[in-house]
């Protein structure tokens, strides 16, 4: 698909995901350019910017042009003087991380469990480990097709609590993760989602449970909703649904968070792996 004649899009998988070749973030880009981009964003879910030189400057205002910029409420893992990146690595200065090093090894769909999750995000990597450390995104509208109809008729309108356990995930072993301060617990108060939601510009229905935030299908007893959310996360990671991305130095990818999810694989720990993510504001599920 040509974009202009100095860039364009190529997939990478069937299922989702799709490289843009020759473009420089950095570089001003025309209104009809970039609506060509937000539309191969839509149409292929995960959109991967090869070889970009992004400052957090010149990240953020890429971001930006996708809609408003949102912190993250591990406010300690934010790049200082940039309130939008949030950093992820397992660099560390006087033994203290300087990021989130433990980031997303979970299937989930980001910042799931506030009233408003994003539309999306950009993660540009600054250094990468020399094998290991993919992510793997998976179509949550390929996963919604894939259901029997008698189970979508089972979930039509149900919805879903999604919480952050980030205690759990600081006691797990090896967390370096810091302590939440008193006023970032009480932002913890979760959220409740359909638990098919219908993506605001595509119209195209997803799944919109997941195995790292969602907890318990609202108004069912614990053994049924823990039995349902089982048999949903079942087609939700299936691999028939999920494209791997192997990370190239300098890479920018964005992701829809309306119909996607990921999941970040591990990594030898004596490699670094060093990188910044914007976060897309968004509006409610529906």
């Amino acid at each position: 698909m040509a974009l202009s004649h100095s860039f364009s899009v190529r997939p990478l998988s069937p299922v989702a995901g799709a490289e843009v070749l020759g473009f420089d973030a950095n570089n001003p880009i025309s209104a009809a350019e970039f609506a060509l981009i937000r539309q191969a964003w839509l149409d292929h879910g995960v959109l991967v910017f090869r070889d970009q030189a992004m400052t957090p400057e010149s990240h953020e205002r890429f971001s930006q042009k996708f809609g408003s910029l949102k912190g993250h409420i591990l406010a300690q893992y934010l790049l200082p003087g940039h309130p939008f990146t949030l950093v992820l690595s397992n660099k560390k200065v006087n033994g203290v991380p300087v990021g989130l090093e433990d980031a997303g090894r979970y299937w989930h769909s980001d910042v799931s469990y506030e009233d408003l999750p994003p539309d999306g995000s950009l993660l540009c990597a600054l250094e990468i480990p020399l094998t290991g450390g993919d992510t793997l995104f998976a179509n949550q509208s390929r996963a919604y097709d894939a259901l029997p109809q008698k189970l979508k008729e089972q979930i039509a309108g149900l919805k879903a609590r999604h919480i952050f356990n980030y205690t759990k995930l600081q006691a797990q072993a090896g967390s370096q993760r810091q302590s939440l301060t008193q006023e970032q617990q009480k932002q913890l108060t979760g959220a409740v989602h359909p638990v098919v939601r219908t993506h605001p510009e595509t119209k195209r229905k997803a799944l919109y449970v997941n195995p790292g935030f969602t907890i318990a299908i609202e108004g069912l007893p614990s053994d049924e909703s823990d039995l349902l959310l089982a048999e949903l996360f079942s087609y939700a990671t299936h691999e028939d649904v999920i494209y791997r991305h192997a990370w190239q130095p300098r890479d920018a990818v964005l992701w829809d968070n309306r119909c996607m999810m990921h999941h970040a694989t591990t990594y030898d720990p004596k490699c670094v792996r060093h990188m910044h993510r914007t976060t897309i504001a968004g509006s409610r599920p529906f």
